[in-house]
């Protein structure tokens, strides 16, 4: 399991994630996805098509977006974990499939303690077993295994 300093920056910080961007056909289903999924808004559209949301209080970092002319082909080198926040791992599953994600098997195995699924426009992103307040201490009684991320 990783372990990752919650508590803040290094005084040598040399750069900081502004925005991630990410590629789409087709990008106010995407944008509209991520902003519900998020609880984000949209805070700018460009003349291109490409459509910048962020979070209400305009914290880093912000997505974008971006419109581009071609499909998307191979499984993403990069892509996002994400925690439930308020409910459960499986409560909140439901909650992106009713949205418009879709379970996708990228060879995560049986055992996998997270749960793949991809945006609708097949990115994909993993929904992790522990929600946040399992992590912080502040939520249910019984945390369960959580395991690191292997797409």
């Amino acid at each position: 399991m990783l372990i990752h300093d919650w508590c803040g920056y290094s005084a040598t910080r040399t750069s900081r994630i502004s925005v991630i961007a990410i590629d789409a056909l087709q990008p106010r289903p995407v944008a509209d996805f991520w902003a519900a999924v998020l609880g984000w808004r949209i805070v700018e559209e460009s003349t291109d098509g490409s459509i910048s949301i962020a979070p209400a209080d305009n914290v880093w970092p912000a997505t974008d977006v971006l419109r581009v002319p071609e499909h998307k082909t191979v499984k993403n080198r990069l892509h996002l974990d994400l925690r439930a926040d308020g409910s459960t791992a499986a409560a909140e599953v439901d909650r992106l499939l009713a949205l418009g994600a879709r379970h996708v098997n990228v060879g995560q195995g049986p055992g996998a303690t997270w749960t793949v699924l991809a945006d609708p426009e097949g990115n994909e992103f993993c929904v992790l077993s522990r929600s946040v307040q399992d992590v912080t201490g502040t939520g249910h009684d019984r945390p369960e295994q959580d395991g690191t991320d292997s797409l």
